[in-house]
């Protein structure tokens, strides 16, 4: 658990998180083939409602977004959504599929064998109502099925599939709660607080979560996350709130089931969008900016891109605009970014935008 006290340091935390909150409420291939800079942004399809906070994962060559904040315009956002949507690339155009059983955001989400698995989440705004509900998808009947539950409620947790196991990392319990001190005429909020290093893994032959290797290094959250060369990278997350961002990059084996670093990212991140794109692992975007203000636009608008040959980063072409709380998938040799918040901690987008490389 992380523990907080009333230093200035937190107070800035917590004036960091409430401040975005409070604006959203109210507006409610190899890698060294790649030069810096390089890459080609195009804007396709938007999604129907601004969306952030989602989970995301390619399947069957669509992308599907699950859950997250929903907002219609500038209306009151609903912090729980049960959308799940679908992009088809070959179609430029969306459709929501059979709605989550459960309205969720920050929702761990990876695609094994043919199914989609979304893992944890929260109920609420600011890291609120964790839930320990974990379910399966399966496009070909349309249908969502609840599996057994992990081992605590947790959201914001790093979820990935490899060797026909889903393994899930990190994650926020929300055991320490604190009170966001609320301005004339906005609501009065909660922020849940606690991080854990917990590394579970499910079985879909057993059908059973056991426990693996925990996380090195401090508890944390809103991780990035991808799959490359049969191994587990997770890159950045934060510690509690997001002035504790961290620049790590660990790597799981699951054939050694053991962990290793590797080249840290170039700057302290969490809650960015992440995949693989011709052998490189991007992320792009995050939250927030050092000594951004709050009630503007400043989450992080670059992109980086990782080359394991090498064990280095490379910057790649900036977003079109500045957000975190996205998501990415990759079909074929294009990378497709999601939605997202403009603003630190809060905001929706409706748009998709495809990265390719040279």
């Amino acid at each position: 658990m992380t523990r907080l006290n009333r230093s200035s340091h937190d107070h800035r935390r917590l004036s960091l998180t409430f401040s975005a909150l409070a604006l959203a409420l109210a507006a409610a291939g190899a890698g060294l083939a790649q030069a810096p800079g390089s890459g080609t942004w195009t804007s396709k399809a938007p999604l129907a409602i601004g969306r952030a906070e989602i989970g995301v994962a390619a399947l069957d060559g669509k992308v599907y977004v699950l859950g997250g904040t929903a907002q219609v315009g500038n209306g009151k956002p609903v912090w729980n959504s049960t959308l799940t949507s679908v992009y088809d690339p070959k179609t430029n155009v969306w459709k929501d599929e059979a709605p989550l059983p459960t309205g969720l955001s920050h929702i761990g989400v990876a695609a094994l064998d043919g199914k989609l698995y979304a893992i944890g989440g929260f109920t609420d705004v600011v890291h609120m109502g964790p839930k320990d509900l974990s379910f399966v998808y399966d496009p070909k009947a349309n249908r969502w099925t609840a599996l057994p539950d992990i081992s605590s409620p947790r959201g914001s947790v790093a979820a990935a599939a490899v060797d026909g196991k889903l393994h899930v990392f990190g994650g926020r319990i929300s055991d320490k709660i604190v009170k966001l001190p609320a301005p004339p005429g906005m609501p009065e909020l909660s922020a849940g607080f606690g991080t854990v290093t917990t590394h579970q893994i499910f079985d879909p032959k057993t059908g059973k979560w056991t426990e693996g290797v925990p996380l090195p290094g401090p508890a944390r959250d809103h991780v990035g996350i991808a799959v490359l060369d049969g191994k587990v990278h997770l890159f950045g997350g934060r510690v509690a709130d997001v002035v504790d961002n961290l620049d790590r990059h660990d790597v799981f084996d699951p054939k050694t089931n053991k962990w290793t670093t590797a080249a840290p990212l170039p700057r302290p991140r969490s809650s960015g969008a992440y995949t693989v794109l011709d052998g490189l692992i991007l992320y792009a975007g995050g939250e927030c900016k050092p000594g951004g203000q709050p009630f503007t636009p400043n989450a992080f608008d670059d992109v980086t891109a990782y080359d394991a040959k090498t064990d280095t980063w490379m910057p790649l072409k900036n977003l079109p605009q500045a957000r975190h709380a996205f998501g990415a998938a990759t079909i074929g040799h294009a990378a497709y970014f999601v939605a997202g918040a403009p603003l630190c901690g809060g905001g929706t987008t409706v748009d998709t935008l495809m990265l390719t490389l040279p």
